[in-house]
């Protein structure tokens, strides 16, 4: 849609108002220019000299103006000077044959003073009209000049441009099941007030990045056909305090203009921290913000104007008690990652304008992607659309879909690093080792998908597993089958060439990690006890003997897991030894070769690629 010009702003006149801006500049250059030669000619004279010049017949003509006197030399220069009162000075004007003119008393202003005066006057009053225009024009929430500063910087959508409708998202049955109340309040307001009942005015929609919180908020605005204001917290915030607290009125004021109205802010968060916990105490320009948007709330909702205000955060630990009473944000909408059903309607969703080969399985690929996000899932179709343009493909086929994924979560394949044939043995053998623990243990471990020695990313090569299905609570026996795994390189590397390397760095830290979480979170740790303990928290503090305690289970914990680890492959030495050389000899193994060298039992496979 062609937007229309506002007739109240100065450049809707179009080429008009152009030559009018153009004469003016053009005139006020030529009047600068005559006032400047007009000084640079005209230079003062005292009395004595003005006498000198005409006894020597040099002056020209003058102009007197009571005891002013304005002439011009012979040599076409110009002065001006100052006479004392002489009854002899006209017969001296006249025996020199100077040409006398006599003008008004001193005081009087000229022409080209009247007319710069005049002139600098209408600049002045163009100036203002054109800030009074900038004004009106971006009073909408534009922020290109000062007078703006207060106003909101949210966008606001009429329903004739939203096009989302809960159509428009995939997945999230229970988060769009939840929302229809508000949809339907905002279409029916008198449907619940003849009962009595208060609809909530606040939904916060909590949820981890990618999950489409922003496309939910948008689909009710599509579903309730009302217009919908977008804004992040913070836009709210600004340098200078009082800015951000004017910004929310001024928002909401724009809101009730429009009713029946909703309210976006993403990542609220931003603004709506616990007070107290600013620099500024209590006087910060973000709590003043935020006090402001708790009285917008309270506001509203005793007026008739039908206001919906939707908020995203993927932090709703860190935001004020206050904005989460019931009467301002007391609904909360969970916006979890996609199950498999979910994942496999967004997969369809992207795809819809992506040219798939007929061979490809879109429900495959969704059981193969456990723990991706909706923003997850369009990359990987779009991933999976520039690897096959890249090698002039008439369609996106499977193996694409297995690279993009690949390329997502381990890393872009790295072709520049060049190994020697002992550095390859010993990646080898490393990531054999990983992956014979994960075969060891089945009962505890994710389904192997892939190893590889090509590196990507930042290793030097990778060994994935990918669950066979959603998990909700890990049991400890799996948490130290994870340990084990983790510790399963640098237990190859010893048993197989008596070294150690820096390779196992990162595996060290998760295993750290894994084995401290144990520990101090999750009560997996009898002599450290069922209390949690987290670091940087005031509130878990704990004493100095606990922290050694910590320590020394942590190290137990490795310790052991490790020994038994090195047990483990010492005792399948054969087949770790056949999985490395089979490694090397073709770089990548998949699942199903690995179970087919090995002659294990096969477990579910998750490539997409039909071995």
């Amino acid at each position: 849609m062609k937007k229309k010009k506002d007739p109240r702003t100065f450049f809707s006149g179009g080429f008009k108002n152009f030559i009018i801006v153009l004469l003016l500049l053009v005139t006020s250059i030529a009047v600068l220019d005559q006032l400047t030669r007009y000084s640079l000619r005209t230079h003062e004279m005292s009395y004595s000299a003005f006498l000198k010049q005409l006894e020597q017949d040099n002056v020209a003509s003058v102009m007197l103006r009571g005891q002013d006197v304005y002439g011009k030399l012979k040599d076409g220069s110009v002065f001006e000077t100052v006479i004392l009162y002489n009854q002899y000075l006209w017969d001296q004007l006249h025996q020199h044959g100077v040409e006398v003119n006599v003008g008004t008393a001193s005081g009087q202003i000229s022409f080209w003073y009247i007319f710069s005066f005049l002139l600098g006057l209408i600049l002045l009053g163009v100036f203002w009209y054109f800030v009074r225009q900038a004004r009106n024009q971006s009073g909408g929430g534009g922020s290109g000049n000062i007078f703006n500063m207060g106003k909101s910087r949210a966008r606001m959508f009429m329903p004739s441009t939203i096009k989302e409708t809960f159509n428009s998202v995939a997945g999230a049955a229970e988060a769009k099941e939840e929302l229809k109340d508000v949809v339907d309040f905002l279409k029916n307001p008198q449907k619940y007030k003849r009962l009595g009942a208060q609809m909530t005015r606040g939904v916060l929609l909590i949820g981890e990045p990618g999950n489409g919180k922003t496309l939910l908020a948008k689909a009710v605005a599509g579903e309730a056909n009302c217009p919908f204001f977008s804004i992040s917290g913070s836009d709210f915030i600004e340098v200078f305090v009082g800015v951000g607290a004017s910004r929310v009125r001024d928002l909401f004021a724009r809101a009730r203009k429009y009713s029946p109205s909703i309210i976006f802010i993403d990542e609220i968060d931003a603004v709506g921290r616990h007070r107290g916990s600013g620099h500024g105490g209590g006087h910060d320009e973000r709590e003043q913000t935020l006090n402001q948007l708790l009285t917008e709330m309270d506001g509203f909702q005793s007026s008739e104007s039908n206001i919906i205000v939707l908020a995203a955060t993927n932090r709703p630990d860190v935001l004020d008690k206050a904005l989460l009473r019931p009467g301002r944000f007391d609904r909360h909408v969970f916006v979890p990652y996609p199950d498999l059903v979910s994942r496999e309607a967004i997969l369809r969703l992207h795809a819809k304008n992506v040219k798939i080969d007929s061979e490809v399985d879109l429900r495959k690929i969704a059981r193969g992607t456990p723990g991706f996000s909706g923003a997850d899932l369009a990359n990987i179709v779009n991933e999976a659309a520039i690897n096959a343009s890249k090698h002039d493909q008439e369609t996106v086929k499977i193996k694409d879909f297995e690279e993009a994924r690949d390329k997502i979560i381990l890393g872009k394949e790295v072709k520049s690093i060049l190994q020697t044939p002992k550095e390859l043995e010993l990646t080898a053998y490393h990531e054999a080792g990983h992956a014979m623990i994960t075969l060891l243990l089945p009962e505890v471990t994710d389904p192997l998908h892939k190893i590889t020695i090509i590196p990507r990313g930042k290793a030097l090569g990778v060994t994935h597993s990918i669950p066979e299905r959603e998990k909700y609570q890990i049991t400890r026996e799996e948490l130290r089958a994870r340990v084990m795994i983790a510790l399963g390189g640098r237990a190859a590397e010893e048993i197989m060439f008596n070294t150690v390397t820096t390779g196992a760095y990162s595996d060290f830290t998760n295993a750290t990690q894994l084995a401290r979480n144990m520990v101090c979170l999750y009560g997996m740790s009898d002599s450290v006890g069922l209390a949690v303990y987290t670091q940087g928290d005031t509130s878990f503090a704990y004493s100095q003997a606990t922290a050694q305690l910590i320590d020394k289970e942590v190290n137990n914990i490795l310790v052991t897991l490790y020994a038994k680890v090195v047990e483990m492959l010492q005792e399948h030495r054969e087949k770790l030894g056949i999985l490395a050389k089979a490694l090397l000899e073709k770089e990548t193994l998949y699942a199903s070769e690995v179970y087919e060298i090995l002659q294990i039992t096969p477990r579910i496979d998750h490539s997409f690629l039909e071995q």
